[in-house]
């Protein structure tokens, strides 16, 4: 008999979880497994890439009248006779307005979302929170299954969550996946009476995939002028992805001659205050946000280099992404960065700040023999995971 699944995450909007599930999912054997996916929003960059044999469940009717805006929700839910579902709807834009970390908001404002979401009635032999916080928050509180699994795609300590408010969730699950060794070794230290339970697997990436979708007919970008250098940064508009040290380089660069046009594909909360910060530093015509783009590789491709200037990350898929297109590749020296690049071998790792990335790609620039000598490391390294879905299936049992 098939198993039963059920996997649980926010959205799939864009973002390296969301897009490390879909390549998951791609990569499934449905005849040996029924596959549920239980979204907080249906809107996103990736539903189009969901397997037709992923079963979407629908959003609870009351849980839309709780994401409405706030007086309409209010309105709506008590008319509909649900006085302490609209009480829980206040409380969730206070504690919001209250607690200023957006992870430790999302933490505790769960006690509030989840009054609006009934227990599911189907009963799964396998329950998987894809994301941190409300994925699995809602797996362990919401789902009945025989196992249940959460995933951490991030070094957790630069997440700035209340470990307090995960432990009483993660003593309650089967297993704790995560993308690196580093990020395991974090999370067994954060959480030592779970540390049995942590296991490692790496985001699922296709090569033959990649290099397909890169070579779409359908995407001409502009060719370049002879002295343009194309740097190529991916990742959502955050604190976390340090794009202010990205534009100080960028400055830095264009006050050395350099003819630089950086683009950044990804969405996100800051893009607002990085226009402002583009506009002010000049570099209207050097950095550009693309904003979102399902379709990334036709632009890793046409990039000279690649640049990932995080604060912190736990595996970047876009730099597994990077790599497998062969692309020069420079990241700023967060704590896993040494899990994906090996100094002057397939990459340049620098110091976080906006003078030494700066020196990094100017050395990239001028030196030929190293962007060649790194794409050659690069094209002769064996990048596909596809076989990391035998872990899961150990796992599931």
């Amino acid at each position: 008999m098939k198993k039963n699944l059920l996997f649980v995450i926010p959205s799939l909007a864009a973002g390296g979880g969301e897009k490390s599930l879909v390549n998951l999912l791609s990569q499934i054997d449905y005849d040996l497994y029924n596959v549920d996916l239980f979204l907080f929003n249906h809107e996103g960059l990736f539903m189009e890439f969901l397997p037709k044999q992923v079963n979407v469940l629908p959003l609870p009717k009351i849980y839309q009248m709780f994401s409405l805006p706030l007086l309409n929700s209010i309105f709506k839910l008590l008319i509909r006779g649900k006085p302490i579902i609209a009480f829980n709807r206040i409380m969730f834009t206070l504690i919001n307005k209250k607690v200023k970390e957006t992870s430790i908001r999302e933490q505790y404002s769960w006690k509030y979302i989840s009054k609006s979401l009934n227990r599911l009635q189907k009963k799964y032999d396998v329950t998987i929170g894809f994301l941190e916080k409300s994925s699995t928050y809602y797996c362990i509180d919401k789902v009945s299954s025989s196992k249940k699994i959460g995933w951490v795609h991030n070094d957790y300590d630069k997440l700035r969550m209340d470990p307090n408010f995960d432990e009483k969730y993660f003593s309650k699950l089967d297993h704790i996946i995560t993308v690196s060794k580093e990020c395991a070794a974090i999370l067994k230290q954060r959480f030592p009476a779970e540390k049995e339970k942590v296991k490692v697997i790496y985001n699922i990436v296709s090569p033959p995939m990649i290099k397909s979708m890169a070579s779409f007919k359908e995407y001409k970008l502009s060719s370049k002028k002879n002295d343009e250098i194309f740097i190529l940064t991916i990742g959502r508009l955050h604190h976390q992805k340090g794009y202010e040290i990205a534009i100080e380089a960028c400055k830095i660069l264009v006050g050395r001659g350099f003819n630089i046009n950086w683009n950044v594909i990804g969405e996100g909360d800051e893009r607002e205050k990085l226009t402002k910060f583009i506009e002010e530093n000049g570099l209207v015509k050097h950095f550009k946000l693309l904003g979102l783009k399902s379709n990334p590789y036709p632009y890793i491709q046409h990039a000279d280099i690649y640049a990932q200037t995080s604060r912190f990350e736990g595996k970047s898929i876009a730099i597994d992404e990077a790599k497998i297109l062969s692309k020069p590749i420079i990241v700023t020296n967060y704590s896993t960065a040494k899990d994906q690049i090996t100094h002057n071998v397939d990459g340049l790792i620098v110091k976080m700040d906006p003078g030494s990335v700066a020196e990094g790609i100017e050395r990239l620039i001028k030196n030929k023999e190293l962007r060649e000598s790194l794409s050659k490391n690069l094209s002769n390294l064996s990048l596909g995971t596809e076989d990391e879905i035998s872990k899961l299936y150990k796992l599931i049992g």
